[in-house]
């Protein structure tokens, strides 16, 4: 019996596409005050793109807004620590970008203490109970253990898109591993300095043996008789950063519990004067006017 099609919540991780936009897109925009506007000039044809493509009926954007305040701050302060701070032209751009999405009719998501990937997260969780499947436009593989049923993660600046099934061909474990497996493998991009000496092959090793990180700190006494180069060694350091290893794990798994503004994440029709306001301000030009004004609802 086939599989019904359920459906589908469209998950934006923001901060990606603006920050790929910041990098990419020439200096040559700028606002009525003279800042620069590249990363929203690259994001509104990033945003356009997915929108006219896809024409999504429940979509919600995700902001990072917990940059140096999030919960994983507290239980661990160098989360992030080697990050430098985005400078105030780039911030800035964040809160167009962010203008613009809620000006286009979209549910927009950022909060003082989660994650961008938390609000995925939960809204991925609060979204399966009520029978959508989500799709997660994102890179990042933290966001891969969010895949269960018929998910999807979307790279979409190559074209990729991977279900749950899909993890294990890419990352070497499956979705539900993806925390533990960072947890032992460290995670660079966040600061996390994982296990010493245990790497991404080791990792998917022992994860594939012991399924859990919990079985894993269970069982140390195994780990030595494993074929596994250095398998003593990685023993011996699991016993003794075992309390590090469930601090890694914290870090690294996604919370489902983050406060949402909504539970239906509907697109409605957009504002038509602050979408007029947010083109002059920022000088889009009148191809991007006309599909600014279509994605919005705002003519036929």
């Amino acid at each position: 019996m086939p599989t019904p099609t359920l459906e589908t919540l469209y998950l934006v991780d923001a901060s990606m596409y603006v920050f790929r936009a910041w990098h990419s897109m020439p200096d040559e925009f700028h606002d009525a005050d003279g800042w620069p506007t590249n990363a929203v000039h690259g994001f509104a044809r990033f945003l356009l793109d997915l929108l006219e493509r896809e024409r999504p009926q429940h979509i919600a954007i995700a902001f990072d807004e917990a940059l140096d305040s999030c919960f994983r701050n507290v239980l661990y302060p160098a989360y992030k620590a080697n990050r430098d701070p985005a400078p105030p032209e780039l911030r800035r751009q964040f809160a167009w970008c962010k203008a613009l999405c809620q000006a286009l009719g979209m549910i927009t998501l950022a909060h003082q203490d989660y994650e961008a990937d938390d609000l995925i997260g939960t809204a991925a969780h609060v979204a399966r109970a009520a029978g959508f499947r989500s799709v997660i436009v994102s890179a990042d593989k933290d966001l891969s253990q969010l895949l269960a049923g018929q998910d999807q993660q979307w790279d979409y600046a190559r074209g990729l898109r991977w279900g749950a099934d899909g993890v294990k061909a890419r990352y070497g474990v499956h979705a539900h591993q993806i925390a533990d497996y960072l947890a032992l493998t460290g995670d660079a991009v966040d600061n996390i300095p994982g296990i010493t000496g245990i790497g991404a092959k080791s990792a998917a090793i022992l994860l594939a043996h012991f399924g859990t990180l919990d079985a894993l700190l269970e069982r140390i006494d195994e780990v030595p008789f494993l074929r596994l180069r250095g398998a003593a060694g990685m023993a011996v350091r699991l016993r003794e950063q075992r309390e590090h290893a469930l601090l890694w794990r914290q870090l690294t798994t996604v919370a489902l519990d983050a406060p949402l503004p909504v539970s239906d994440f509907a697109r409605t029709t957009g504002d038509d004067a602050e979408l007029q306001s947010l083109a002059d301000w920022m000088g889009f030009g009148p191809l991007t006017r006309k599909r600014l004004a279509e994605a919005a609802g705002l003519v036929a």
